[in-house]
This record gives C-alpha cells, structure tokens and sequence, in this order.
C-alpha cells in the first residue's frame, strides 16, 4: 500500500515550485567560489535591506524567543496611515504568496474555478490546483495580460481573478484606466486579486492608485510585498488591502503566528526608508537602461519591463544558441539567471536588474556565450 496515493488526485498532479538557483547551489554543483557569483534570477533588490531595516532587526533579537504579534498590530498600524486604510481592512502574509493562498483558501474549492492569464506568475495555478479548483488560462497579448480576454473567459463557477501588474515573469503592464475598466466587468461574486508585488518600479507616469478603488470594489484584493523594493525578500513578508469582510475571511484561514518578529519589525521600519525606497527605485531605473542598451547592442530582443528584471529572447538558429545554451554557459561563469520554460517561454530567460557591477558582469558574460555559438 502506498499511503500517498490516498491524497486528492488534485495534490499529486502539482508540480512543485521551481525557484532560481541559489548562489550556494550553483557553487556546490560546479566549484566555483561563491563570492564570484552574481545572482540575477530572483528579482531581488541588489542593495540588499534598509538601514532602518537592519537597526529594526537587531534590536528585535533580543525578545525572538516570544510569539510574534498574531495580529501584526504595529505593522498594520503603520500600513494604515500610509494608504489609509482601516486596520479592519489589511492582512499580513508571509510574503505576498502567503496572501494568494490565503485567497485560494477561502474561495476555491473543487467545482469552482479561477481565472489568469497566460505568462502569468507560477503560484496563481499551484494555489488553485492544490484546493481542487480548476484554472482557466486567458491567452495573452505580447506576452502580457488581455484583461478582455480575461474578463470574457470568466464563467458561473469562477470565484477568483488573478491579476499581476506588472507582470512576473514577463513585466509587462496594463494602465490604471484599463485595470478599472476591467474591474467594472467582473461580477461582484468574483473576488479580482490585484498582484502589485513589483508596483513600487513603476515609472511616475505610469503609476496608478489601486487603493481608492476598494471603496467602489468590494471583491478587489490589493496585494504586495516586501521582497522586492523594501529588500526583505528573506524575511517574507508581504500585505493585502481589502474589504473588511474579505480579510475577516482571510484571517480565518491564515497561519497563526504567520509572520515573525523579525519580519515585522523590518517591514514596519523599512516602509519608513524612504531615501532607501529612492535608492533602489534610481539603481532600478539605470540598471534598466544600462541592460536594454547592452542587450540591443548584441541584437537581442527583449520585452519592455515596468519590474525590476527584463525578459530576453534568444533564438535557437544558426544567429546563436537556445535559451537553455547560455543559461548553462552563463552559469558556468558564475551568472545565475532565470530559465521560463515553466512559463510556457522557452526561448526566453529572466534577468533581474543587478547593481551597475553586476549588469556589467552579466552582459560581458552574455557576449561571450554568444561568441560561442
């Protein structure tokens, strides 16, 4: 007898997470030293944490060895008086995806479904997948979300929308007047998850409030995070803005204890850095520039990103090798990126935006796989 095979079908179809390779990883696997690494495939911040952050972190060790606060009081008191949104209103999650399965939980369950789009973020079908639901998957506009399409494919048994802006893996992104345009199609029974873990990358021009709507949207879900901008990635901390009743929900469902002390703490102050925040919002801005420039000079095309990494195309012909070529070649100089045959773009790899160094690094790395052939 084989205990497993007593789990839902549902459970052993999932195929797990694949996350990009961690520095240790690729050091152990092919002896290189791991201080010569350059880690390019998780869309982290390269500055690392807020000083703030780190003062908040090590004044918090010294009480590690109580609970944390199940209610996050400090934190969502703070998140509070930024968007202006009731206490009653905001759940903390360890990291945003904790809030994406938090959504999965209270709404999905076999004989309902969930609609994303193509290209989209891995965990919006693993969370539904692992409740039984069944994904529906618009198709995608250049690579990026068709809130039409999307809108259209809603049918009776869908109970969630996810939408990422902008996008991961891709960073593509849709204005603010179509995310309300889109908004005002989806039935009030459909709960419309706004995934903004890359908002704060977003150009001046291009930003949008997303916070205001949820007085009109009583099934809108704002999500983010603290991984990427903020730099606490390690820490996973993330939040959600809803209506109350929504997030009473969600609390049910929720991990007590959820989030750490440590992590709370470092998100409370680091959402008060706000020289920080600049920092990395103009590292973000210049490492772009420098990648596209450097990219268009080895004529390689690439999809326009609002995140803070950028998507490259590489055709397997005779201009040059597959995609799956100079992952390797690039690992075998110790740049690690961002493979996406798991999101349906095998001739495409990601490349998080690194310190000025670390680009220069990835593009010379990059020009000498290709001179390879």
């Amino acid at each position: 007898m084989d205990l497993c095979e007593f789990s839902p079908d549902y459970v052993r179809a999932i195929a797990p997470y694949q996350p990009g390779k961690p520095i240790s990883e690729v050091a152990r696997e092919l002896g290189l030293d791991e201080a010569k690494i350059v880690k390019l495939a998780s869309n982290e911040n390269p500055l690392g944490l807020s000083p703030r952050a780190r003062a908040a972190i090590e004044r918090e060790i010294a009480e590690l060895g109580r609970y944390p606060d199940g209610n996050a009081f400090e934190l969502k008191a703070a998140l509070s008086a930024r968007y202006r949104v009731a206490p009653e209103r905001i759940v903390v999650g360890n990291g945003s995806n904790d809030l994406l399965e938090m959504v999965a939980s209270a709404f999905l369950a076999p004989g309902r479904a969930a609609v994303y789009s193509r290209h989209a973020f891995a965990v919006y079908p693993l969370a539904i997948q692992a409740r039984g639901a069944r994904s529906i998957v618009a198709p995608a506009r250049e690579y990026g979300h068709d809130l039409e399409a999307m809108a259209a494919a809603i049918t009776p048994e869908t109970r969630v929308v996810f939408v990422a802006n902008p996008n991961n893996p891709t960073g593509t992104f849709a204005p603010g007047e179509a995310i309300e345009r889109f908004l005002a199609r989806v039935p009030p029974a459909v709960v419309v998850v706004l995934d903004e873990a890359y908002n704060e990358y977003l150009p001046v021009a291009a930003r949008y409030d997303s916070v205001r709507w949820l007085d009109a949207h009583a099934n809108l879900v704002v999500v983010r995070t603290f991984s990427k901008i903020y730099g606490l990635a390690g820490l996973r901390v993330g939040f959600g803005l809803m209506h109350a009743g929504v997030a009473d929900l969600l609390n049910r469902v929720r991990q007590p204890f959820n989030v750490n002390n440590l992590a709370l703490a470092a998100a409370r102050a680091a959402l008060e850095d706000r020289e920080f925040i600049e920092r990395s919002f103009q590292t973000n801005a210049a490492g772009m520039r420098q990648l596209e420039d450097g990219l268009r000079r080895l004529g390689l095309a690439f999809i326009a990103s609002f995140g803070n990494f950028i998507c490259v195309r590489f055709e397997p012909d005779a201009r040059g090798p597959s995609a799956g070529r100079v992952f390797e070649g690039l690992l075998q100089r110790g740049v690690i990126v961002r493979p996406l045959g798991g999101y349906e773009m095998p001739d495409h790899l990601r490349v998080t935006v690194g310190t000025r160094e670390e680009n220069a690094l990835f593009l010379d790395a990059l020009a000498a796989v290709l001179a390879r052939r």
